[in-house]
């Protein structure tokens, strides 16, 4: 029986995953990483988080049109 991928393994490449899809559309978060403090907390269920970052003006309007544009 396979075991589901643990937090700490996933996280990385949950992140790969959104900076790529976020590259499709032009947009790039300099910052974006994961937010190391929160594997030694106790979350339910045990996870870490994802650090977005900062971005400029720019970059916040390009993301909030693709999400508009993504939107039903």
């Amino acid at each position: 029986m396979t075991q589901p991928p643990r937090p700490q393994d996933d996280m990385p490449r949950c992140v790969e995953e959104l900076r790529a899809a976020l590259a499709l559309h032009g947009i790039a978060l300099p910052s974006l990483a994961l937010d190391l403090p929160t594997f030694a907390g106790t979350y339910t269920p045990p996870a870490g988080l994802v650090s977005l970052g900062n971005c400029n003006a720019a970059t916040a309007r390009a993301l909030a049109a693709v999400l508009r544009q993504a939107a039903p």
